[in-house]
């Protein structure tokens, strides 16, 4: 790391005292740990003047950095523009736990009003040609600069450009208004959203349900229990569902469930999102025109590892006819076992979950249930800080109870490196409710950073697991299991982060979900396993049978999971590839998963109704891809792992987080992971692990 740069400088202008005193939200976080956010205090009619006074504080500050008449240098721009808006990002980071984890009516109706807003503020700092020609005037004299500077100063210039500061006053004043409208149609898709996946489907006779697990249909009834309901409620978010089509007999049933999963945001009602979609496509496209784009994925993209939408697309459609080609292998082995049972029937998606367990019972001779004892989810997390400190000398220390939080069963845990210095909070709220949306994500709070004054991290994840009968252990599935290794990934990225500058924390979309990505290898490792994989009845750890049926069986049912995950990329990269952005969402899937040969018998994994990682905001909008893209990278990382000896490797560990966890985007991504594995990832890595031909 560079030294400290500057002691941070005074305010630029000090928000109102009183409104400070009188509203939480905008005083800093106090209390031990560097500070921690006052979740206890949290109410909505708080936010509308904390967001006023946070902006206002924001816009002083930079407007202090365009007043300086000295000639522009690194600390006199670039260092106080670092240190500017801490206080609106600390509001920000508490309205948006509350707007992803406990959503209500009010939330949304400030999500609505005050998105275009943010927008209208964010355009005001970029197009401001006094602040711009400041940042040029250190751009161009960058050479002087220390390495860590001068990127900082490289990518801040770029960004501006790319956002549009070099347009004229008219051209800005488009531009301001797309993003603004953009912002609003972000805020209503995800409120629609929101409400169909707060549906359930109502289940009163328990015979529908057979073949799913005890420990399915007690979420199922404690969900009816939670609305008011009598029977068993299967909620409209993909935890739920997922086993109801992978181990209910009832085909009826099945059929019920998928179809009104996968048609959330496409029921035609005042929750369907197909016309916001419409817009916000549009919008995108006029948008990438009037800053000098062909496309939206050739703007977005300009700041990721792949670059261009061709070499993203090259790499999707090199997995695609692998894929395509295992399904139907996997269809036929499906058909045979349904003909067997007396069944002659057609596998439609409904069947695909079903069928597919069969298969593997029959191959392998593995029934998903029979794992699911073995995954007990307090084992599982604490299997996952096991390996972090195995690996990375991390240690977690819960504290729950001693910091707020903003719902009753989050838990929170002091984070500790091998010295016993404390590097940051780990906060994970689990469980799925009403108001939280679904899926499950990892967010920060706070992020690292040395420059003064310094910062520890306060991380979190959240899933979605449904809570079981009262004095009952959670018991989650594999792939679960791995969920929350994954997300956990994201975690340990944010804690051993360890730079200067927090313009240099963040990293390309294409590189974000690698290191969470590699994280989940160390789930199936036999030290875990023995030591937390154990029946949650017995306390017996996973025989080494039962383990041995799962490696043998992991490149199984790989056809369906890549092309449910493949479809949903390459759908987004067409529609963003689009020029003129006019489309009819629901017509542009189907004709697109035509043109690529989509097997009738899967659908995509988020349809571009509910695809709420492409309509929320423009976050992985043409960037669905990147999973793919550091899918690459993790298998050829695991690689490394392998070839030096095992997956407790302590030097191939610390060279893994001295140059790619914890540098954040001090270095080109690219040239990082090169610098890790002596050469750039061999796709042939994920070829293999996905059980496809290599070339």
């Amino acid at each position: 790391m560079t030294a400290l740069a500057q002691s941070a400088p005074a305010p630029a202008a000090a928000a109102d005292s009183a409104a400070i005193a009188a509203n939480p939200l905008l005083a800093e976080w106090t209390g031990p740990y560097g500070g921690v956010p006052p979740w206890d205090k949290v109410r909505p009619e708080l936010f509308p003047q904390a967001f006023e006074v946070a902006l206002a504080e924001r816009r002083a500050e930079y407007q202090a950095i365009t007043r300086k008449r000295s000639v522009p240098t690194f600390e006199s721009i670039f260092v106080p523009m670092q240190n500017a808006g801490k206080r609106l990002n600390r509001v920000f980071a508490v309205f948006g736990v509350m707007t992803s984890n406990n959503n209500n009516k009010e939330y949304q109706a400030l999500d609505r009003e005050w998105s275009p807003k943010f927008a209208a503020a964010n355009d005001e700092i970029t197009f401001d040609p006094m602040l711009f020609q400041r940042i040029e005037a250190v751009w161009n004299d960058r050479a002087r600069l220390d390495p860590q500077q001068r990127r900082l100063v490289e990518r801040t210039y770029d960004s501006f450009v790319r956002q549009g500061a070099k347009l004229n006053a008219e051209q800005k004043a488009e531009l301001s208004r797309l993003n603004q409208a953009l912002a609003s149609e972000f805020s209503t898709f995800s409120e629609k959203l929101l409400a169909d996946e707060s549906t359930s489907i109502l289940i009163t006779n328990e015979a529908e349900l057979a073949g799913v697990p005890a420990s399915v249909k007690a979420g199922a009834a404690a969900a009816a229990k939670e609305r008011g309901q009598t029977g068993w409620a299967i909620v409209n978010t993909r935890s739920a569902v997922d086993p109801v089509l992978t181990f209910g007999t009832d085909r009826a049933l099945r059929e019920k469930v998928w179809r009104v999963f996968v048609n959330r945001g496409d029921n035609g009602g005042a929750n369907d999102t197909n016309a916001t979609i419409a817009n916000i496509v549009k919008l995108r496209a006029e948008r990438a025109r009037l800053l000098g784009f062909p496309t939206h994925a050739h703007w977005r993209m300009q700041d990721t590892m792949a670059k261009t939408p061709d070499a993203a697309m090259n790499l999707m459609m090199r997995v695609w006819p692998a894929a395509v080609g295992r399904v139907k292998q996997e269809v036929a082995d499906m058909t045979a076992i349904a003909a067997k049972e007396g069944q002659a029937i057609t596998i439609e998606p409904w069947d695909y979950r079903f069928y597919q367990e069969k298969v593997r019972k029959a191959r392998y001779d593995l029934d998903q249930a029979e794992l699911k004892p073995y995954f007990a989810l307090d084992n599982i997390i604490e299997a996952s800080y096991y390996a972090a400190n195995r690996l990375y000398g991390l240690n977690f220390k819960e504290i729950t109870g001693k910091v707020p939080v903003f719902e009753p069963r989050v838990r929170v845990y002091e984070v500790t490196d091998r010295e016993g210095q404390y590097v940051g909070l780990f906060y994970r709220d689990d469980f799925a409710r009403t108001g939280k949306r679904s899926g499950a994500w990892a967010t920060t709070y706070r992020s690292q950073r040395d420059l003064a004054p310094a910062q520890t991290p306060l991380s979190s994840n959240n899933n979605n697991f449904a809570p079981a009968a009262p004095g009952e252990p959670v018991l989650i599935s594999l792939d679960d299991a791995e969920t929350l290794f994954h997300e956990f990934g994201h975690a340990i990225h944010s804690l051993l982060q360890d730079v200067t500058y927090p313009g240099l924390a963040g990293t390309p979309r294409d590189f974000v979900e690698y290191p969470s990505q590699v994280n989940e290898h160390w789930l199936l490792t036999r030290d875990v396993l023995d030591k937390y994989a154990r029946h949650y009845e017995t306390k017996q750890p996973m025989p080494q049978a039962l383990l041995d049926k799962v490696i043998a069986a992991q490149t199984f049912n790989q056809g369906f999971a890549t092309v449910e995950y493949l479809s949903s990329a390459i759908v987004d990269m067409k529609l963003h590839t689009k020029a003129d952005g006019i489309v009819d969402p629901d017509a542009f899937e189907k004709a697109a998963l035509d043109e690529i040969g989509m097997p009738r018998e899967i659908v995509m994994r988020h349809r571009l109704p509910q695809f709420n990682h492409l309509f929320s905001s423009d976050s992985y909008s043409a960037g669905y891809y990147s999973y793919l893209w550091s899918e690459t990278m993790d298998a050829d990382t695991w690689a490394a792992f392998e070839e030096a000896g095992g997956p407790w490797d302590q030097a191939t560990a610390k060279r893994f987080a001295d140059i790619l966890l914890s540098t954040g985007n001090e270095t080109d991504r690219a040239e990082a992971y090169r610098q890790f594995r002596g050469r750039d990832p061999d796709v042939n890595a994920l070829l293999k692990v996905r059980g496809f031909p290599t070339d």
